[in-house]
């Protein structure tokens, strides 16, 4: 299991930690308890990959730790399930979105919050496909909320994950490689057909967030097939999106379900003899710990000194 968010940078993640009653996170403690750590992968928190995409894309064989920063090939893993795509091909995630106009930066909205229908989605992939084809890139449908694109721009392009951009400014996290030219000038371009397009205008006169842009993500191409069996991988996401919606009485609930669930289960799994993985991620690193079968002056020193789960979760 893998999850996103253990810890974040926000004032109010401690406070809310230290506030949970005793014993809310004991069993994730005696998960740990019967554990070592097996890797730490720490990146600065500039990083275009968030520490819980890169385990998740290792995990999966999508990268590895020599993978580029912001090439997590997610668009094109994506293309081969759904499109059959070969492994040839270079890809992108195309998310529509809002970004919040302020007086000296623009914030990028949770896309969620657009609540596009499939009809919408595919009425704005046909107004902008001409726009991306005049740069070799071709659109596909995939969800109301995220498109394939599919070009070679996007083989080498680094570009910041949906996961560090949302609620910030977005200036810091525009691809900004030697290659993001023509993609920087499509943003400008929609932001300009958008702004006064009758699509806004319908969705404004139903109170709706108008589309003004769009963020790139997932980009690069699949590596080699390898042939050893890909991990079984949770990834539950409820830590994330209490943090994205600063909903910090959400955090702490979503932490007791966790308890209560899926940590409840792996302890199960690991008291039953099997060996279970589990990795903790904050927004500087993820670290990964696996059961270890203690000799005994190893499980009475665990008991003398118990492992503290807080002092764990802020070295996220």
């Amino acid at each position: 299991m893998l999850i996103p968010f253990a810890a974040c940078s926000a004032e109010a993640w401690l406070p809310t930690l230290q506030a949970l009653p005793p014993d809310s996170l004991k069993r994730l403690g005696q998960l740990l308890q019967g554990m070592k750590l097996l890797e730490n992968d720490r990146q600065n928190t500039e990083s275009l990959s968030p520490p819980h995409e890169r385990a998740l894309a290792r995990a999966l064989g999508l990268a590895t730790l020599q993978t580029p920063d912001g090439l997590m090939p997610w668009a094109a893993s994506d293309a081969a399930q759904h499109l059959q795509a070969g492994h040839d091909k270079a890809w992108a995630w195309i998310t529509p979105c809002h970004w919040a106009m302020g007086h000296l930066h623009a914030t990028l909205s949770d896309p969620a919050a657009l609540e596009l229908q499939e009809n919408e989605s595919r009425a704005l992939l046909a107004i902008m496909q001409p726009y991306f084809e005049t740069d070799g890139i071709t659109l596909h449908y995939r969800s109301a909320g995220r498109w394939l694109a599919e070009g070679e721009l996007f083989r080498d392009l680094p570009t910041a994950s949906l996961d560090r951009v949302l609620a910030r400014n977005v200036d810091a996290w525009l691809p900004g490689a030697p290659g993001a030219g023509p993609l920087r000038r499509l943003q400008n371009e929609m932001q300009m057909l958008m702004y006064t397009h009758p699509f806004n205008d319908a969705r404004e006169l139903q109170r709706q967030l108008p589309v003004n842009s769009f963020w790139i993500s997932g980009t690069g191409a699949l590596p080699a097939p390898a042939n050893q069996p890909k991990a079984q991988v949770s990834a539950p996401r409820s830590l994330a999106q209490a943090v994205f919606r600063e909903d910090w009485a959400g955090y702490a609930q979503a932490w007791a379900t966790l308890e209560a669930g899926d940590i409840a289960g792996l302890l199960s799994r690991q008291r039953a003899g099997e060996t279970v993985r589990l990795t903790l991620c904050g927004e500087h690193s993820a670290r990964t710990f696996q059961t270890h079968r203690a000799g005994l002056w190893t499980k009475i020193s665990s008991l003398l000194s118990p492992l503290r789960t807080l002092d764990v979760l802020k070295q996220l």
